[in-house]
């Protein structure tokens, strides 16, 4: 049966957090609250858990998966960035965005674009996912929960537990500041392109 944890938006339990992280660490796939609706994660290198998203959200193989990470250095640690990448993402997180990057060897191959050799990163505005994320001690492999039939990320962890919940491990309750999907910024060319423009603002940013 699927763990249901409700956490606390502005006060995480502790105890809580270490549920989740714990379930996440045994292998298994949760869906998570985060700035721009939910996602699925599982633990960096689960390739079983991987698959399972894969198939719940019936994703291409070359879709590119994302390093949900703490601060700039966790995802330092897992993507090759340039000073002027570095200035960008510094100025944008935490926030609603997702960066397109080449990722480093650490990364595991089963996350990377098998032939752009890419992968996501983003650091989100959300209390509760820094926790976990924290406790875990390192990036969660994730992708928006975005199901086959909708457009738009999930909103609301009851209604996930109710439609999909026999297909996760978990579910954490949380709000969500916006139920859109990150803008997407590729920064493996010359100059950033904006890949797609989500929740992000970028108006008062020169790319």
């Amino acid at each position: 049966m699927v763990a249901y944890i409700d956490i606390h938006p502005v006060n995480p339990q502790a105890r809580l957090i270490t549920k989740a992280a714990d379930i996440i660490r045994d292998g298994g796939v949760i869906a998570y609250p985060t700035d721009s609706g939910y996602a699925l994660g599982c633990k960096l290198g689960n390739k079983a858990g991987l698959e399972r998203i894969q198939t719940i959200r019936k994703l291409p193989k070359t879709h590119n998966f994302t390093l949900i990470c703490h601060d700039f250095k966790q995802l330092g640690k897992l993507v090759i960035v340039d000073n002027s990448a570095f200035k960008l993402i510094n100025r944008l997180t935490p926030g609603p965005f997702t960066f397109i990057m080449k990722g480093d060897k650490a990364v595991p191959r089963i996350m990377v674009n098998p032939k752009k050799k890419t992968v996501g990163a983003r650091i989100p505005n959300h209390l509760t996912t820094l926790a976990l994320v924290e406790e875990l001690g390192e990036p969660l492999m994730s992708s928006t929960l975005i199901l086959p039939d909708k457009e738009v990320p999930e909103a609301n962890g009851w209604e996930i537990r109710d439609e999909i919940g026999y297909l996760l491990d978990a579910v954490i309750e949380g709000p969500v500041e916006e139920a859109r999907p990150t803008t997407v910024i590729d920064l493996t060319g010359e100059v950033p392109e904006v890949v797609r423009q989500g929740a992000g603002d970028l108006s008062d940013v020169m790319l």
